[in-house]
C-alpha cells in the first residue's frame, strides 16, 4: 500500500495522539480507590483526623490513591471492620484496639485502669507496646499504620457517684473486656452498647452508667440523657488504623511511602487533637448542664484497687508478651 506524503503529518499526529491516550488510560488504570470504614461519627475528632489523613494521601499521590471514608459504621459495623480488612472485603479501616482483646490480651494494654492515666504515660506505654502489637497484626496479614488515643475515660451517670458502692447493681455500658471487668469488680452489670446506640440505651433504661471519654459524651450530646460526669481518668484507649498487607503491597512504592508518611503525621496530629479534645469536651459538657467532678477519696481508692487487680490479671493473661511490654514501660518511666 502506498501512502501519499500529504497524509504523513496526519498519521504522525494520530500516532502521537494514540500514544498520549494510551498513557492517559494507563494512568487512569493505575489510580487506586479504597473504601475505609470507621465506627464513629463525622464530628468525632478521630474521624476529622482520618479525613485529613486521607486528603494528605490523595494530595501526596496526585490522586493515585483515593481513600473514601465511610464513617459512623455506615459501611461496616465496628465489630466486623477488622475481619473485613483481614478478609480483603475492604483494604483498610479503624478499630478501637481493645476490641481485639479476645484474640490476644496485649490489645487491651491501654485499657488497664491506672496503668497509664495521662497523655505522657499513654505515649510511653504506646512506644513500649507498638512493636509487639504490630507484629501480632502482621501475623494476620495486617499492617498497623497509626494509633490515636481517646481522652481519658471517666464515668457517666444520672446521679453523683461518691464511692464504689454507688455503682453497685447499675447497668453499665461495656465496649471491651476491660470495661466489662470493671463493671464486674464494682458490682455493676456490664451491657454491650455501641456509640451510636448510647442515647437510646440511656433513654430506655437499658444502661444507667457508662465509662467513656469526654469526647464521646459531647459527641452524643450526653446532656440529653444524663447529668453527671466523673473525670476519673481511668485509661486512654486507642483507635488503630490498619491496612491489609496484601492491598498495601499492591501499591506503587511511591504511594506506599506517601501512605506511611501521612500516617506518621496523622498520629502526631491525632495525639494533639486528643489533648485539645479533652479540654474542649469537658467545657462543652459543663456548658450544657452536666456536673463534672473529680473522684472522691473513697471512689479513687476503690478504682485504684480495681486497677491493681486488673493489672495483675492482665499480665497473667498476656504472658511473656505482656511482661515484655510492662517491663519496657516501667523501664522507660524510671
Amino acid at each position: 500500500m502506498t501512502v501519499s506524503h500529504s497524509r504523513l503529518p496526519y498519521l504522525a499526529t494520530a500516532a502521537a495522539l494514540g500514544v498520549s491516550l494510551t498513557a492517559m488510560t494507563g494512568t487512569s488504570q493505575a489510580a487506586t480507590e479504597w473504601d475505609m470504614p470507621t465506627p464513629y461519627g463525622d464530628r468525632t475528632f478521630h474521624t476529622v483526623n482520618i479525613r485529613e489523613f486521607t486528603e494528605d494521601v490523595r494530595e501526596a499521590t496526585d490522586g493515585e490513591l483515593d481513600i473514601t471514608v465511610h464513617s459512623n459504621g455506615s459501611l461496616i459495623g465496628h465489630a466486623e471492620i477488622k475481619n473485613s480488612v483481614r478478609r480483603g472485603i475492604v483494604p483498610m479501616g479503624e478499630v478501637i484496639m481493645s476490641r481485639l482483646a479476645n484474640e490476644n490480651p496485649i490489645f487491651e494494654v491501654d485499657s488497664v485502669p491506672y496503668l497509664a492515666a495521662s497523655y505522657e504515660e499513654a505515649w510511653t506505654l504506646w512506644e513500649a507496646s507498638r512493636e509487639i502489637i504490630a507484629e501480632e497484626l502482621q501475623k494476620q496479614g495486617l499492617r498497623l499504620l497509626f494509633a490515636v488515643p481517646w481522652p481519658p475515660q471517666g464515668i457517666y451517670t444520672n446521679q453523683a457517684i461518691e464511692s464504689g458502692d454507688d455503682l453497685k447493681n447499675l447497668s453499665m455500658r461495656a465496649y471491651n473486656t476491660a470495661s466489662e471487668r470493671i463493671a464486674q469488680l464494682v458490682g455493676a452489670v456490664p451491657t454491650q452498647v455501641e456509640v451510636p446506640d448510647i442515647p437510646t440505651a440511656f433513654s430506655t433504661g437499658r444502661v444507667e452508667a457508662m465509662i467513656t471519654s469526654p469526647a464521646t459524651g459531647a459527641d452524643t450530646k450526653a446532656w440529653d440523657y444524663l447529668n453527671h460526669f466523673n473525670h476519673a481518668q481511668l485509661w486512654l484507649p486507642k483507635n488503630m488504623i490498619i491496612v491489609s498487607e496484601k492491598a498495601f503491597s499492591r501499591l506503587p512504592e511511591a504511594s506506599q511511602q506517601a501512605l506511611l508518611e501521612a500516617a506518621a503525621e496523622a498520629e502526631t496530629r491525632g495525639w494533639e487533637m486528643s489533648r485539645q479534645e479533652t479540654d474542649d469536651a469537658i467545657a462543652v459538657l459543663e456548658e450544657n448542664g452536666i456536673t463534672v467532678t473529680e473522684p472522691s477519696e473513697a471512689l479513687a481508692e476503690k478504682l485504684k484497687e480495681v486497677g491493681d487487680t486488673m493489672t495483675e490479671e492482665w499480665v497473667e493473661r498476656a504472658g511473656e508478651q505482656g511482661q515484655t511490654i510492662l517491663d519496657a514501660y516501667r523501664s522507660a518511666r524510671e
